[in-house]
C-alpha cells in the first residue's frame, strides 16, 4: 500500500513538474509576485499590530516599497547612465588605441610582422559578408520574438497587481494550505516550512546586503584606482554578484575596456585586479559567512545550474528566483537524505567493509 502511495506521489510530482513547465510564460509574474509578497509580509504584520487594517498596512508598504526604488533610481540611475554613456563615447578610441598601439605591440612581442591584414578594420573588411548575414538573422529573430517581448511588458504590469492581492491575503493563503494538510504529516510539514521561512529570509536579506556591500567595494577600490567609470562598473559587478564570480568577471571585463587609454595601463590593470581579488576576499570570508550564513550550504555549482536553469524555464525573473528556490530545495533534500538514513541505517559490517577496501 505504501508503494503504491509513493508512487502515485511520484506521478503528481512529475505531472505538476511538466504542467509548470508548460505554464512558465504565464506563471512567471504570479511567482514573482508570490516572492515579493513574502518579503513584504513581515512589515505588513508589523504594521498590523499597531492596529493598522490590512489593507492599509499593505498599502503603506507598497509607499515605502515605491519610495525607496524611487530614491535609488534618483540617486544612482543618472550618474551610472552618464558614465554608461561616456563608457560608449570612449569606445572608438579604446578600438583605435587597441589597434594602433598594443596590437603592434603584442606582434613585435610575439616576432610576427603587422601586416595591413591585422586589426580590427582588416577583421570587419573580412568578415563583412558573414556580419551582414548574422546581422540580418538577428533583426529576424527580433522581429519574431515581438510577442514574447510584449508579453515581457504584460508581466512588469501585472506583477504590482498581483502583489498587492497576495500581500492582502498572506495570511489567509497561508491558513488555506496549511488545512489542507493531513493531521498524520501535519508536524512534519509545518517544521519544514518553519526552517525553509528562516533559511529564505535569512538567504534573501543577507544576500541583498552581500550585493550592496560589493558593489560600495568595487567603486570605491576602482575610484581609488584612478579609473573613468568607477561608479557605473562597480554597481553592475555588485548587482550580478549573486551568481558566484561573475560579477569579478564582469567587472574585470568592463574595467579593462576602460585601462586601455590609460597612459599607465599596466599599473592601472594591476590595481583593478587587485580590487576585485580584495572583494572575493572580502566576500568569501566576511560578508557571505556573516550575511548569508554557511548553514545554507548552497554549492556553488548548484548555484550557477540553479541559475540557468531557471533563466531557461521563466526568463530574467526566473534567473532571480532561481536561487531562493534552491535554498527552499536544499532543505528539503537534507529532510530526505537523513530520513534515509534513519530508515536504512549503515550496519557496522558494511562500514566496516567499506573502510577495508580503501
Amino acid at each position: 500500500m505504501n508503494s503504491d502511495i509513493r508512487t502515485n506521489w511520484l506521478i503528481a510530482i512529475a505531472l505538476t513538474g511538466w504542467l509548470f513547465y508548460l505554464l512558465a510564460p504565464i506563471l512567471t509574474p504570479f511567482i514573482a509576485a508570490a516572492l515579493l509578497a513574502y518579503i513584504g509580509d513581515p512589515l505588513a504584520d508589523r504594521l498590523q499590530k499597531i492596529k493598522l487594517p490590512r489593507t492599509l498596512a499593505v498599502a503603506v508598504v507598497f509607499i515605502l516599497t515605491f519610495l525607496a526604488i524611487g530614491l535609488l533610481v534618483l540617486l544612482v540611475v543618472p550618474l551610472v547612465k552618464m558614465q554608461v554613456s561616456a563608457l560608449m563615447d570612449a569606445l572608438p578610441g579604446i578600438i583605435v588605441e587597441v589597434e594602433q598601439v598594443w596590437l603592434p605591440r603584442v606582434s613585435e612581442w610575439l616576432g610576427v610582422p603587422a601586416g595591413e591584414d591585422v586589426g580590427f578594420a582588416a577583421f570587419i573588411a573580412r568578415y563583412s559578408d558573414m556580419a551582414g548575414s548574422w546581422g540580418s538573422s538577428l533583426f529576424l529573430s527580433l522581429t519574431r520574438s515581438g510577442g514574447a517581448l510584449a508579453a515581457a511588458v504584460i508581466s512588469l504590469f501585472l506583477i504590482p497587481i498581483l502583489t498587492f492581492y497576495m500581500l492582502r491575503d498572506w495570511d489567509s493563503i497561508l491558513g488555506y494550505l496549511g488545512a489542507l494538510v493531513p493531521s498524520a504529516q501535519r508536524e512534519t510539514i509545518f517544521r519544514l516550512a518553519r526552517e525553509t521561512d528562516d533559511i529564505l529570509g535569512a538567504f534573501l536579506r543577507g544576500q541583498v546586503l552581500v550585493m550592496l556591500a560589493l558593489g560600495i567595494i568595487y567603486s570605491m577600490g576602482l575610484a581609488l584606482v584612478g579609473l573613468k567609470f568607477a561608479l557605473a562598473i562597480g554597481v553592475v559587478a555588485g548587482l550580478v554578484s549573486f551568481v558566484p564570480y561573475l560579477g569579478f568577471v564582469i567587472g574585470i571585463g568592463l574595467a579593462s575596456l576602460t585601462v586601455a587609454t590609460e597612459p599607465e595601463p599596466l599599473w592601472m590593470l594591476v590595481g583593478v585586479v587587485a580590487t576585485f581579488s580584495i572583494g572575493q576576499l572580502i566576500e568569501g570570508s566576511l560578508l557571505t559567512p556573516r550575511l548569508v550564513g554557511d548553514r545554507i550550504g548552497l554549492h556553488p555549482v548548484i548555484v550557477i545550474f540553479a541559475v540557468v536553469a531557471g533563466g531557461q524555464l521563466f526568463g530574467f525573473f526566473g534567473i532571480l528566483l532561481a536561487l531562493p528556490a534552491a535554498a527552499v530545495l536544499s532543505v528539503l533534500v537534507r529532510f530526505a537524505y537523513n530520513r534515509y538514513l534513519a530508515d536504512h541505517p549503515v550496519t557496522d559490517g558494511a562500514a566496516s567493509s567499506g573502510d577495508s577496501s580503501t
